[in-house]
């Protein structure tokens, strides 16, 4: 005998059906509308998958194999709103985001707090990983939020909003001045502290380099801002890093702007529709970390 595989549509209309008392109180009772031709031609089409009949039209009452039929369905579709909703809601409270460590740290506690004031049961997920793993991540659904730093290479299906530009900069150690010939002098008297040559960052300084014909190998790559500002003002070099809202730079140390040198994009990115959460999120980002 083969197997009979019925279709869930079916199954959930005879469930309301039964539950209902007839087709025509179904369909004012269901909680989508479909009209009663409708209902009436895809119970037929159940019944003659099946091979019986499921109830009898007037006066309404199941058969033997519906009631059989019904018994089954009942426990799974009576608590099914409830369990969705229970769903809904656990998701809608959770959000999962990968970030940047600065931003982890220094702006999104602020951002939450805030948020968790309205949604005391708020969960959060905190991934910290290099922007080339975030749309693997985003890809197996393990995010629902990614901020990070962007080259404009975004696979099909990914959103991107630019939430900032930060200008990249040099900073000085204590007791170094910036000669005369500008970056150029410092490419041929100071040694360069930076992050890894693999990061978005180092790769536009070094492609801005390139057009100006100049190539300044680091001395010294660590893995973030804190660090680099740390070296320099010990004196080990100047460093390559990028001017962020509030970030105070250590004491002696002087800042060079880099006009002509490309900004660093920082973007959100998400798929499909937006976290309610992740919106709320880059509210409060923006409302911090965007210069007035």
């Amino acid at each position: 005998m083969p197997h009979i595989q019925p279709n869930l549509h079916h199954l959930e209309l005879f469930y309301h059906v039964v539950k209902s008392g007839g087709i025509t109180a179904a369909t004012r009772s269901m909680p989508y509308g479909i009209q009663q031709p409708a209902v009436s031609g895809q119970i037929s089409l159940l019944e003659n998958e099946l091979g019986v009949r499921l109830f009898q039209r007037r006066p309404f009452k199941t058969t033997p194999a519906g009631q059989e039929l019904y018994d089954f369905l009942a426990p799974f579709f009576s608590r099914l709103a409830d369990v969705t909703e229970r769903i809904a809601g656990k998701t809608a409270r959770h959000l999962r985001l990968v970030a940047p460590a600065l931003l982890i740290r220094d702006h999104l506690p602020n951002v939450m707090a805030s948020i968790s004031k309205s949604l005391p049961e708020l969960e959060l997920t905190l991934i910290e990983a290099p922007t080339r793993e975030v749309f693997g991540l985003l890809e197996r659904e393990e995010v629902d939020l990614a901020i990070c730093e962007y080259e404009g290479n975004a696979p099909a299906g990914v959103k991107v909003d630019n939430l900032i530009s930060l200008p990249l900069i040099l900073l000085l150690p204590p007791g170094v001045a910036l000669p005369k010939s500008g970056i150029r002098g410092l490419v041929e008297t100071q040694p360069l502290i930076r992050q890894k040559a693999n990061t978005t960052i180092a790769r536009i300084f070094n492609q801005d380099l390139a057009k100006m014909n100049l190539h300044w190998p680091s001395r010294m790559e660590v893995g973030n801002i804190e660090l680099i500002n740390a070296y320099v003002a010990k004196g080990l070099g100047v460093g390559m890093c990028l001017r962020v809202p509030g970030m105070k730079f250590p004491k002696g140390c002087k800042v060079v702007e880099l006009p002509n040198f490309t900004k660093l994009s920082i973007v959100a990115m998400w798929r499909g529709k937006l976290h309610p959460l992740a919106t709320q999120v880059l509210q409060g980002l923006r409302k911090l970390v965007i210069p007035k």
